[in-house]
């Protein structure tokens, strides 16, 4: 492996692009052959598996020799456009790629056994790359632009995805999902262009260098800017109230991509822009706070629940709170916690909305008072359900335990009373996390169907892309039970990678940990980007000055 990683590592800078290049090139050809559903299977899955296989290779080769630049157009950072692969971005890229591939798996697959003439089938797929490619460019990002550019590809792509069907509901949903989305990118726009003119620059490095000399209440007025932004993106409290309204109306494998994996892409920009640019540590007592009512409010708004993706989506809401734990902290131990909890919660949060997928077409419906009986009417639901609820719910000696010691650690280490009240909320937290993973096995997997309220009944669904909408008997329904091989299939993946984050939880928690370091310390960052001899002031070299475009009339330098 060392010799591969050594053979690959003058190349390896020609590698960072493409996991936001291939998926741009194969949604173009997936619209290009729209009429022809295997070849677009065949331009997904193999454009997929190779942007797994990049990141894997980037991640090892990060890992091993440190972060990796790459300048775009020929010019040099700070002026150019900057992608960079280091540990926290190539960690986040890898498990974006195993979400992406195994929903899409079973998006085909369950289009394939639904299959219908009125679904926009033809758009899913060139949809669902974008989207992958927008989540991977906001990854690699090394300045502020791109990052927003980033986030706009991956938002257009979702309200595609979000609105597929065109149903009242799920228009209406996506109605209120876009204008939360513009709102957020409008104050995300607004914070870019405080920094402009605070710094004068787009390169984050270099926006760190200059943000130190900029005044302290300027500085804090920036950075809480554009934590409103992002805080909206991950769904923080109090700007979470537009998630549990919009995902459970989608489709559950449109839900699981969204709640696995895009609330953390406003995580990471969270971790990004603390760790290179506002690294005083000013509105850390803020963050622990708004951590712990998301926690608390989270999870309490999932015990009210008798649909399990409002549930789900409140959980969702609820452990974003244990990121911004580990974060707020302003310690490597804690970032290591929030990375950890990151990888794990992303797997195991997609991995039961498609778990709620398969129970919608085997019981016809995710109500908890119609559903019961499933673990004797399909045992393999219940193993896949059971497997990543236990973990979510921080069983030992699942990952979500091992996440969740690490951050209590981290905040026994940091001291202090708000350390302490957070470690007690995030305790409590667990506990009623474990106790509504139990309900939904209770009610749905352990109790006899006739006993549920609304047993007899089931609502109807022609497609997976059309609105669930009539309510009929049950014993009508002649799709119930008819599920294919693909979706337990893609939902199995899922579970296993969760589990094998439990079976390698040493290793990935030593990677996580060497990113966590690297991360917290901010020269790490800025030599990558702007080379080890950077100016003090985050001022271009000679070298840069020179290939800089001159002003029409001024003479260039030789």
């Amino acid at each position: 492996m060392n010799d591969f990683l050594a053979a690959v590592l003058p190349y390896a800078p020609f590698l960072i692009p493409l996991p936001i290049l291939l998926p741009t090139f194969a949604a173009a050809g997936c619209s290009v052959f729209a009429r022809s559903t295997p070849v677009q299977r065949a331009i997904a899955f193999s454009t997929l598996i190779a942007v797994i296989i990049v990141a894997m290779i980037l991640l090892l080769t990060v890992d091993r020799y440190g972060a990796i630049t790459l300048q775009l157009g020929g010019w040099d950072s700070p002026i150019g456009i900057t992608l960079v692969a280091d540990r926290l971005a190539t960690i986040f890229v890898a498990v974006a790629g195993i979400i992406i591939a195994a929903v899409i798996w079973y998006a085909i697959a369950q289009g394939i056994r639904d299959g219908s003439d009125k679904d926009p089938v033809a758009v899913f797929v060139p949809s669902y790359l974008l989207l992958s490619m927008g989540v991977n460019l906001s990854f690699l990002a090394g300045d502020m632009f791109n990052l927003y550019v980033g986030f706009e590809v991956f938002l257009v792509a979702s309200y595609v995805l979000l609105t597929l069907g065109g149903s009242a509901s799920r228009v209406r949903a996506g109605i209120g999902y876009v204008m939360v989305s513009m709102v957020s990118s409008m104050i995300f726009i607004f914070g870019l262009a405080m920094i402009y003119a605070a710094v004068g620059t787009m390169n984050i490095a270099q926006i760190g260098i200059r943000m130190e000399e900029i005044p302290s209440g300027v500085r804090a007025a920036i950075f809480g800017t554009l934590l409103v932004a992002f805080g909206i993106k991950a769904a923080v409290f109090p700007l979470d109230g537009w998630l549990p309204d919009s995902y459970p109306t989608a489709p559950a494998l449109v839900t699981a991509v969204f709640a696995g994996l895009l609330t953390k892409v406003g995580v990471y920009s969270i971790i990004r822009i603390k760790s290179t640019i506002f690294v005083d540590g000013s509105l850390d007592s803020t963050l622990m706070w708004v951590a712990l009512a998301t926690m608390i409010v989270g999870i309490f708004g999932a015990i009210a629940q008798n649909d399990i993706k409002r549930l789900l989506s409140f959980t969702l809401v609820s452990h974003i709170g244990y990121m911004i734990f580990g974060l707020a902290l302003g310690t490597a131990q804690g970032l290591n916690g929030a990375i950890f909890y990151a990888v794990h919660h992303i797997l195991v949060q997609t991995a039961l909305f498609l778990v709620v997928g398969l129970i919608e077409r085997q019981a016809g419906t995710s109500s908890l008072r119609r559903l019961g009986s499933l673990i004797y009417v399909t045992p393999i639901i219940a193993i896949l359900y059971f497997i990543p609820a236990i973990n979510l719910g921080g069983i030992p000696p699942f990952s979500g335990f091992i996440g969740k010691i690490i951050l209590l650690q981290a905040g026994a280490e940091a001291g202090g009373f708000l350390s302490w009240l957070l470690i007690g909320g995030a305790a409590a937290t667990s506990l009623l996390t474990l106790y509504v993973m139990v309900l939904v096995w209770a009610k749905g997997f352990w109790r006899d169907r006739k006993d549920a309220p609304e047993g007899h009944l089931a609502l109807a669904s022609t497609s997976p892309l059309v609105d669930i909408t009539e309510e009929v008997e049950i014993t009508e329904r002649d799709d119930v039970g008819r599920i294919p091989f693909g979706m337990v299939g893609a939902t199995s993946v899922l579970v296993i990678a969760s589990l094998a984050v439990t079976v390698f939880a040493g290793p990935l928690a030593a990677i996580t940990e060497r990113a966590a370091l690297t991360t917290s310390d901010v020269h790490n960052y800025r030599e990558a980007v702007l080379g080890p001899n950077y100016d003090a002031t985050g001022e271009p070299d000679e070298i840069t000055r020179r290939l800089a475009p001159k002003p029409a009339g001024e003479r260039q330098e030789p």
